[in-house]
């Protein structure tokens, strides 16, 4: 790579096995209309065609874009080889099967400069076979830290991040599910400044056989982000301060986002299980949830959350089976 100019963003790009979608991915990033972008694609061993494919846009493209293979560790690893790698002002990350619009870096950066922006969040357009659904960041000028604990899509992809407020904050080794999470509520407290685009210039495939649509014990590495998470906090003396917003993601993580992937699971004894476990771990933390202010509303997701059961669960459970059936 060509290093003689000042990079004011890299982008860092985790692959494994996916010679199918990665061309489109660095087709976009190669073309984006901020030149003073560096690319750097992180190969965690696969063993199909990704490396050659890789390798070949290095050969094409090597003033923007440099290729780290190393072995296969997992996709939190890959992402902090990247960081480590990294040299940009600001730093975004985008999935290997994902593609963004090709000024998406230019209008964040831009943004993030004229008002010396911390983290710039855009829109995403969710890609599916038949049709495509626009997912908001709910991030504005006027959010606070506690508005995103809160209301912020918590993907890492759809944001540039500024390099110096990244630093000592990385993605937990063995983590493939929800490691964003993670990774934004223990960036979220140290932002000063938040700006956004409110348009959609992420693109996320929707693929029939990621963990969104099927069952994974995997999703235990959820309860596992949550409670990182929680311990950051109490040892940073963020816990008090944050207490509600911590409290109230905790239960939506658990009872809403966990359970409805864990219905996708047809043994009913496994889902049993979990809902035990989730019921167990969230009175173990925060037994006084339900007086959570955040509940106080009469809407449909408020009384779900505050009263949520093993009936309320059983009937999730249902009407997943529904579904897959």
């Amino acid at each position: 790579m060509n290093n003689s100019k000042k990079i004011l963003v890299s982008v860092i790009v985790p692959v494994y096995n996916v010679q199918d979608y990665i061309e489109k991915c660095l087709d976009s990033l190669v073309n984006q209309t901020l030149k003073q972008l560096e690319v750097i694609v992180v190969d965690d061993g696969s063993t199909d065609r990704t490396s050659l494919i890789v390798d070949d846009y290095q050969k094409k493209y090597n003033a923007m874009i440099k290729v780290i293979h190393k072995k296969n560790e997992g996709v939190s690893i890959a992402r902090n080889v990247g960081l480590e790698s990294a040299t940009g002002e600001y730093i975004g990350f985008l999935d290997s099967d994902d593609w963004v619009n090709f000024d998406m870096y230019e209008k964040l950066y831009q943004k993030a400069i004229k008002d010396n922006c911390d983290i710039v969040a855009c829109d995403t357009l969710a890609i599916y076979p038949d049709k495509k659904i626009l997912i908001e960041s709910h991030i504005n000028e006027t959010s606070t830290i506690k508005d995103l604990m809160l209301k912020a899509y918590a993907v890492i992809w759809n944001k540039i991040y500024k390099r110096e407020i990244i630093k000592g904050i990385d993605f937990k080794a063995g983590m493939t599910f929800c490691e964003d999470v993670r990774f934004l509520y223990m960036l979220y407290p140290r932002i000063k400044k938040i700006g956004s685009v409110h348009e959609s210039l992420h693109n996320y495939l929707q693929r029939s056989g990621s963990l969104t649509y099927t069952y994974d014990k995997k999703l235990y590495q959820l309860i596992d982000s949550l409670d990182d998470i929680v311990s950051y906090y109490k040892k940073n003396s963020l816990y008090e301060k944050y207490y509600d917003e911590l409290e109230y993601a905790y239960i939506r993580y658990l009872f809403a986002t966990f359970i409805k992937r864990l219905a996708k699971t047809k043994n009913k004894v496994e889902f049993d299980k979990g809902v035990n476990f989730v019921l167990n771990k969230v009175n173990t933390n925060f037994p006084n949830y339900r007086k959570n202010k955040y509940l106080k509303k009469l809407d449909g997701k408020s009384l779900y959350l505050k009263y949520f059961n093993k009936f309320l669960a059983k009937l999730v459970f249902n009407f997943e089976k529904n579904k897959l059936n």
